[in-house]
């Protein structure tokens, strides 16, 4: 049979041991909970947010027979800063770099929109055929008559304005030679043939009316190099040179057949210069005849092309 007393003191050494237990787990809560929220104060205080804990509000108090008391934590930082050694996963810095950005083959939207307009009402590749008149200017229009010319032509579309011309064209003309002192006459035919590489430029006509924003005018501007063959009447022989021009001029063009086809009109001027421009032409017998073959050599001409 158990003694009443020893029974008595462990019933009482038990509760006051839960007692005891459960009041210093309430202190450790409380010191838990004044650490964490001290932890959130920092941050907040520096972002100034309306809701930051001041010193005032956390005042937790737990008093037990051991004295634990926690009141007025203080010293919020002003500002928060990563440990040392930890990087930041993202920047908004100026020069951050995005990996999830859609990428853009184009910087700018209108150099896209340009592009767009060029591949849907644009034009690659046109060919083409030209006929019309070749004349002279100075004293080579008293020598060589003016003629017909004909030729093709190819140009290469970098955009809607610009564009590269290859050109072929040639021309007969009748070659007199009236001398101004005793000397014989000259008289026979000569032979002009030319390659052209030029550069043209359309000119915008959005903004006209609709009657002439069909035509579309433009200027032209480059180098060829003119072939020049003479055949003088009774001498089997024949001579061939050739020289540098500058070519300038303009023109328009007006499409048909649903911009598949065009026609239209071009006027150059060719600013050239034989080797024999600074000296005077002999007859066949050597004598001088007192006229100079100086001048230029400008054509006017029809076109007619088809588009790619």
């Amino acid at each position: 049979m158990a003694n009443p007393q020893l029974a008595s003191t462990m019933r009482h050494f038990l509760a006051h041991s839960s007692a005891t237990f459960l009041r210093a787990r309430v202190s450790c809560v409380a010191v838990s909970a004044v650490f964490a929220l001290t932890c959130l104060n920092a941050p907040t205080a520096a972002a100034g947010d309306a809701r930051s804990l001041s010193n005032s509000d956390l005042n937790i108090t737990s008093s037990s027979r051991f004295g634990l008391l926690a009141s007025n934590t203080t010293s919020a930082p002003t500002s928060w800063q990563p440990p040392e050694g930890v990087l930041l996963a993202q920047s908004d810095g100026d020069d951050a770099y995005d990996p999830f950005a859609d990428y853009s083959e184009f910087e700018e939207s209108m150099e896209e929109e340009e592009d767009i307009n060029f591949f849907r009402n644009g034009r690659l590749l046109t060919m083409g055929f030209n006929f019309g008149y070749r004349g002279w200017t100075g004293n080579l229009q008293s020598i060589y008559t003016g003629s017909p010319s004909f030729g093709l032509f190819m140009s290469y579309f970098f955009d809607l304005r610009f564009a590269l011309q290859f050109g072929f064209m040639m021309s007969d003309h009748t070659l007199t030679v009236i001398p101004t002192t005793g000397a014989d006459p000259v008289q026979g035919t000569v032979n002009f043939t030319d390659v052209l590489f030029a550069l043209k430029y359309y000119f915008n006509t959005q903004n006209v009316t609709r009657g002439l924003a069909d035509m579309n005018p433009y200027v032209i501007g480059g180098f060829s190099q003119l072939y020049r063959t003479a055949t003088v009447s009774g001498n089997d022989k024949f001579s061939k040179d050739s020289a540098f021009a500058f070519d300038i001029g303009g023109g328009l063009e007006i499409p048909i057949m649903r911009n598949k086809m065009y026609y239209g009109v071009q006027a150059m001027y060719q600013l050239v210069s034989f080797a024999d421009e600074g000296r005077v032409i002999d007859d066949q017998n050597g004598n001088p005849t007192g006229v100079n073959p100086a001048g230029d050599s400008f054509n006017v001409i029809g076109v007619l092309g088809v588009n790619f």
